[in-house]
């Protein structure tokens, strides 16, 4: 089936018609005032961000990846330092723990929640474990609680990997201000998307805002002068200008997200594994996931009736060739290597039309009735 009548995931180009005229005007604003780098613009995102995820700091950064990475920077993390994550999440948050020479060390997941499992984090602590990176993925909230708790009572350090999850709550904190440091990506398909890459930084702690401010800009504070080794990591003018005008949508898009994943729920509960919601702890649904063992066969046929799917994620971090000098085997982490085989993604977006939803759930029940 052609690209022009498939169901995407995120109906991208229906969100830009939409919103058109809005951003049109403040890219010629940009275009006209010369500033295009760590300008007005940026300065504006990054303090109607911080308001709105409710922390004293917000820097702004070229992408999610760089958050992450400079945050590990700003906590001085290290080699011969050990830093506790999860195998089920993008790349990212075991790479960047890899770049700057510290050890990745995963927990499994909740088998519910897909995020990291706080009744495991304990027997990963090492004298070499100096902090956690949090992943709330696909928009769910991971258990902050309790992974404070155990943060606390071994001193580590807590960066939360919000990437996925602007917006999310947990008894009334927003995902990314209730660790140290929290990180967002705004890649074009996140719930809050810019028109390339770009990514924010957040805090409430001083020290740590100054040294991101500096790592960002080549360690530099004074222009030509460095107090560190740092990187080129700055959100431009243009993406910032154009996140202003999507933030002010971003509550009525989730809303929207909210809704149609209800729908979902309502309608496939009993046809296949769907996502919890859970007490206490907010889901933003930039993904909708499901589970079933004919993952495959339901993803092929889904592409043959122009309906798009897509597989979060195939291969866990400790499976990665990349990490294969950590010495994981197959079997180590359990449920992260289950869900893995069967967890696909829904496409789910404010654009989503009921009619177009109703299109996927009948394809699925379908599925699930003849398999």
């Amino acid at each position: 089936m052609t690209d022009e009548r498939r169901i995407p995931m995120v109906d991208l180009q229906k969100e830009f018609q939409r919103l058109k005229p809005k951003i049109m005007k403040e890219v010629e604003e940009v275009l006209g005032s010369g500033r295009y780098i760590l300008g007005p613009k940026c300065f504006a995102f990054e303090q109607r961000l911080k308001a709105y995820v409710g922390t004293n700091h917000a820097v702004g950064v070229a992408n999610g990846t760089d958050a992450l990475y400079l945050a590990l920077r700003a906590l001085n993390i290290g080699p011969k330092d050990e830093v506790i994550t999860t195998p089920f999440t993008f790349f990212a948050s075991g790479e960047t723990i890899a770049e700057v020479g510290a050890k990745p060390v995963f927990v499994d997941i909740n088998a519910d929640s897909y995020n990291i499992d706080p009744n495991k984090i304990e027997e990963a602590i090492t004298p070499r474990t100096k902090a956690i990176i949090v992943v709330h993925l696909f928009g769910k909230g991971a258990d902050m609680k309790e992974i404070m708790k155990i943060a606390n009572k071994h001193q580590l350090r807590v960066i939360e990997d919000a990437c996925q999850a602007i917006g999310t709550e947990e008894g009334g904190k927003r995902a990314g201000s209730i660790g140290d440091i929290g990180c967002f990506s705004f890649f074009p398909s996140k719930n809050l998307g810019a028109f390339g890459d770009a990514g924010m930084i957040v805090t409430n702690n001083d020290v740590l805002y100054e040294k991101v401010q500096e790592l960002r800009n080549h360690g530099s504070k004074t222009k030509y002068h460095h107090r560190f080794i740092g990187i080129n990591s700055r959100l431009d003018e243009l993406q910032a200008a154009m996140l202003l005008v999507k933030l002010d949508y971003l509550d009525l898009f989730l809303y929207k997200r909210k809704k149609i994943a209800k729908r979902y729920t309502e309608k496939l509960s009993s046809y296949v594994k769907t996502p919890a919601e859970g007490k206490g702890r907010a889901h933003t649904y930039h993904q909708y996931c499901i589970e079933l063992k004919e993952r495959d066969h339901l993803a092929k046929l889904l592409d043959e009736q122009g309906i798009s799917s897509e597989i979060y994620y195939p291969v866990p971090l400790h499976l990665q060739e990349a990490f294969q000098y950590l010495c994981y085997q197959k079997g180590d982490f359990p449920i992260s290597e289950k869900v893995s085989k069967h967890i696909l993604a829904l496409p789910i977006s404010p654009e989503l039309s009921d009619s177009l939803q109703d299109k996927i759930i009948a394809s699925v029940q379908r599925f699930v009735h003849g398999s």
